[in-house]
């Protein structure tokens, strides 16, 4: 059986005032021509599908059309919310849908939910695990104390009526391997205190576990539990990371294959560096395409005119500029520093707290401000 992987679409993304719809759009039509050329068994879509939980409508309609085609291709569709999902939006019309081979699984109901698939290798559970907190997950367990998310999961898993056949798993959450954390991205919601950390070795009776949270390619800890990151690059700490689809094909039980199929971006984002005439000699702005996501690190001593209107000559879609000379060294600025603007609010919000107070805002009160956050989103 053969499944495509995928995860935080993150439709509706915004890069400062800049849209990525046609950005996205772009991308999920590459995603539909391999769909057709490879006709996998089912897309397994684990999570942060939307990039706010009240979507814009051109989200809306760009993940609408999205799963129309799919459905038109009779490719079955199954799609889990993520962090940055509303679980209830999410859900609207699922039970509808199924009717047309898309399964979506928004609302934590207790438990995973089981799709019983079969092939010529024999019978496969799929089983849908939304995002969750462990505070959400208590009301199902009241005999257990699930203070971490960590317990929580065990929990869910532990109440699984998982057989001897294949099973995989979907799910979103911030899994590390044997204490040893996964490649991040500045795009990422990542709470430091390790409250939020699940240990890979709950996931050991599964033949594969189709991850969504983090924006890299990679596996956590044990070769059946992989991140196939984002299709798209959201923030320049990903500049020179390549985006793909996960392939993954289940055999006979034990026989599990990866490939990851590239993509390629409307516009790549990427950093340059060097002196401003140097940047924008023709020479130098023919090497790739100028109206790619830049970010600028100039390096010139003297003062320099309206830099960012001389670079949006050359390159119309400049998104970040940064100096390294003598004179930003020696104010302590680190070029290679995240902007502030990428990080989430609630994560600046705990940045500006640590800095008022001399001490870093506690998870309990972090989860409070997001959850704050998250209502005045939607009032709005």
């Amino acid at each position: 059986m053969r499944f495509f992987h995928l995860s935080d679409l993150h439709l509706g993304k915004r890069l400062g005032d800049l849209s990525l719809e046609e950005d996205q759009r772009h991308i999920l039509s590459q995603i539909l021509a391999l769909t057709a050329q490879y006709q996998p068994d089912g897309i397994l879509i684990a999570g942060d599908v939307y990039d706010r939980s009240v979507p814009s409508v051109e989200a809306v309609n760009l993940l609408d059309d999205f799963l129309t085609q799919l459905a038109g291709m009779k490719t079955p569709v199954y799609l889990i919310s993520g962090n940055h999902d509303s679980p209830q939006r999410l859900s609207f019309g699922g039970r509808l849908m199924e009717g047309q081979g898309i399964w979506i699984e928004g609302v934590l109901n207790g438990q995973a939910r089981r799709i019983q698939l079969k092939d010529a290798f024999g019978p496969l559970d799929l089983w849908l695990l939304p995002f969750f907190r462990a505070a959400s997950v208590r009301p199902f367990f009241p005999d257990d104390t699930l203070e971490r998310e960590q317990d929580a999961m065990k929990a869910l898993l532990d109440a699984l009526p998982l057989e001897s056949g294949r099973n995989v798993l979907v799910c979103h959450q911030f899994i590390t391997g044997g204490g040893t954390g996964p490649v991040t991205a500045d795009s990422e919601t990542i709470y430091v205190g390790g409250s939020d950390n699940i240990d890979s070795a709950l996931f050991e009776p599964f033949d594969y576990v189709a991850l969504g949270h983090l924006h890299t390619p990679q596996w956590v800890g044990c070769p059946q539990v992989r991140y196939c990151g984002s299709p798209l690059k959201y923030s320049f700490s990903e500049a020179y990371r390549q985006k793909s689809v996960t392939m993954v094909t289940l055999e006979e039980k034990g026989n599990v294959n990866i490939e990851e199929l590239p993509l390629t971006p409307l516009r790549d984002m990427r950093i340059i560096k060097g002196p401003l005439h140097e940047l924008t000699s023709p020479l130098v702005a023919a090497q790739a395409d100028p109206n790619d996501y830049l970010q600028v690190i100039l390096t010139d001593e003297e003062e320099l005119l309206h830099p960012m209107d001389t670079l949006r000559q050359t390159y119309p879609n400049v998104l970040s500029l940064k100096f390294d000379n003598s004179r930003s060294r020696a104010a302590g600025l680190d070029p290679a520093a995240p902007e502030a603007t990428q990080r989430p609010l609630d994560l600046l919000f705990a940045d500006f707290y640590a800095q008022q107070q001399g001490k870093p805002l506690e998870e309990e009160k972090l989860h409070l401000v997001r959850d704050i956050l998250n209502q005045l989103e939607e009032d709005a």
